[in-house]
């Protein structure tokens, strides 16, 4: 009997996280690129924060999903520790959504739930309709799901070592709250667990105080996914996991501490055991939220002295853009060639960045360079729409042309930033699979980083000064850069066909040297802005 119930209610379990995952996933196309923006809302009031981590989760429908993204957004510069704080803490209110769906009674709604999901994911004629359907097939299916795992608890009634390990959850707490942190943090998912704990309730084999301590370790458990997407990230990246951690914890060791006064509380909240579970998870985030909201400055400040060091940050979004100057085109046109001028420098110092990281093994600075990635996408975005918007107003024939000719320098820019990061991506392939390359090898590719990067110097210059000598002879050394990938390239097969190279090291050679030289082949587009040759 025990491996009939082991079965039916892996099945079952599985049948939720797949429908969890389906819902999610329909939602959040359904939404397109709104999640996105909703998450890189820069403010400085943490409440509204609070309501856009809450907006986030439920419709991602996973804090730890949100929470990831946060990482993600930190390590690449678009936001900071303070802004994160507060979606972290909605993020956790949001994450209680599932529970309180799940604590209805439903069971009628399931089958018609697939096959109307089924009917408008496969046969609507829009996507929203097919996102929308994806999102209710998700919905039946993850409340099959539960109702499977009900099921497969029902027999469980009968087996006396079950009960009386459960019972010893109510009577300790804090095993009930580790077991729940261990079994969250193997599956990766705290609704899942929430979810195997209201079906035990609909089958009255947990008490109250059981499953509110396997909830409440949920909730530390829910944080090992943010800290396993943090590692090796930057260190403002790695505050964030460490902020949703410790947050989730001492909301935790709170609530323990006041574990009795807590089950009375909740006990009011309903009259039924899997309601007030449900209300358990909610309460316990809405009221760690409000305790924490108040002191987010100082607890930044916490997590910074916690997870000390001195991390490289880049200013986000564009500086020099000021859209009341659109009015002003010759002054508008002024901020556009400053922003340009920044991105191209940040395009240098990523270029140098990525052959450092190959020749050097310097994983180190792998993070640098995606995050200086991000940054260039993000700025590149923010002054083609600029120069749109200019567009729109009055122009002579040359502010015509001007503009013409950033936006072509835009694009270039982000295209050398693009070849930094396949220099990088090829580098971490090279320190992985530790694919040696051939001293030789090494001062060549070397050599040819530096007459690139010298190029990229004198397009700088050039494009700052307006100086038309500087471009020149940027354009009149592409042919050399040409010439000498051409040179490397037979070289480096030579010493292949000598058996002095590793061919798997040669191919991400010869990949190297391909970046490199259209690098090039961008920088002197950049500098033929200059010569008005575009």
């Amino acid at each position: 009997m025990v491996v009939s119930i082991f079965m039916q209610l892996i099945g079952g379990l599985g049948l939720f996280l797949y429908g969890m995952q389906l819902m999610a996933s329909g939602m959040q196309k359904a939404a397109g690129d709104r999640m996105r923006k909703i998450l890189e809302l820069l403010t400085a009031k943490p409440i509204i924060a609070v309501f856009t981590g809450i907006v986030a989760t439920v419709l991602v429908q996973s804090s730890s999903t949100t929470t990831v993204m946060l990482v993600g957004f930190v390590n690449a510069g678009l936001m900071t520790l303070y802004q994160t704080a507060g979606i972290i803490f909605g993020a956790n209110i949001g994450t209680t959504f599932t529970g309180q769906l799940l604590a209805f009674d439903v069971k009628a709604l399931i089958y018609p739930a697939i096959g109307l999901g089924a009917v408008l994911n496969f046969f609507g004629r829009r996507r929203t309709y097919r996102y929308l359907g994806q999102a209710v097939l998700g919905f039946g299916v993850l409340f099959l799901g539960m109702s499977t795992m009900s099921a497969a608890m029902e027999p469980a009634r009968e087996l006396p070592f079950f009960i009386n390990m459960i019972a010893t959850f109510g009577d300790k707490p804090l095993l009930g709250v580790l077991i729940g942190a261990a079994f969250t943090g193997m599956i990766q998912a705290s609704g899942a667990t929430l979810a195997l704990v209201i079906a035990m309730t609909l089958q009255e084999i947990i008490t109250l105080p059981a499953a509110i301590a396997i909830i409440l370790g949920s909730n530390i458990g829910t944080c090992v996914t943010a800290m396993i997407a943090s590692i090796g990230t930057s260190l403002s990246a790695r505050r964030v996991a460490v902020a949703h951690l410790l947050f989730n914890v001492a909301g935790v060791v709170i609530a323990l501490i006041f574990f009795n006064p807590f089950i009375s509380l909740i006990t009011a909240t309903a009259s039924g055991i899997t309601r007030q579970t449900a209300n358990a998870h909610t309460i316990f985030n809405v009221a760690n939220t409000l305790l924490f909201l108040p002191f987010t400055k100082q607890y930044v400040d916490l997590i910074t002295r916690l997870v000390p060091g001195d991390d490289i940050t880049l200013e986000a979004g564009p500086k020099y853009l000021d859209k009341r100057m659109l009015l002003t085109p010759d002054v508008a046109i002024g901020g556009v060639r400053q922003e340009l001028l920044r991105m191209a420098r940040l395009a240098r110092e990523m270029v140098n960045e990525a052959v450092k990281v190959f020749t050097g093994d310097d994983a180190k600075l792998i993070q640098q360079v995606l995050q200086k990635e991000e940054l260039l996408d993000s700025l590149e975005q923010e002054i083609t729409l600029y120069l749109a918007d200019l567009t729109q107003h009055s122009l002579t024939k040359k502010q015509s042309n001007e503009i013409s000719a950033l936006m072509h320098a835009v694009n270039d820019l982000e295209r050398i930033g693009d070849h930094a990061e396949n220099i990088t991506r090829l580098a971490e392939d090279k320190i992985e699979n530790r694919l040696p390359l051939s001293a030789q090898a090494v001062i060549q590719l070397q050599e040819m980083a530096v007459m690139v990067d010298e190029m990229l110097g004198l397009a700088v210059e050039a494009f700052e000064k307006h100086d038309y000598v500087l471009a020149g002879q940027v354009v009149d050394r592409e042919d050399e850069v040409d010439n000498t990938e051409r040179i490397l390239r037979k070289a480096h097969i030579n010493r292949i066909n000598d058996q002095i190279c590793f061919p798997p090291s040669g191919i991400i050679f010869l990949d190297v040297i391909s970046n490199l030289e259209r690098i090039a082949d961008h920088t002197t587009n950049f500098a033929q802005i200059v010569l008005g040759e575009f």
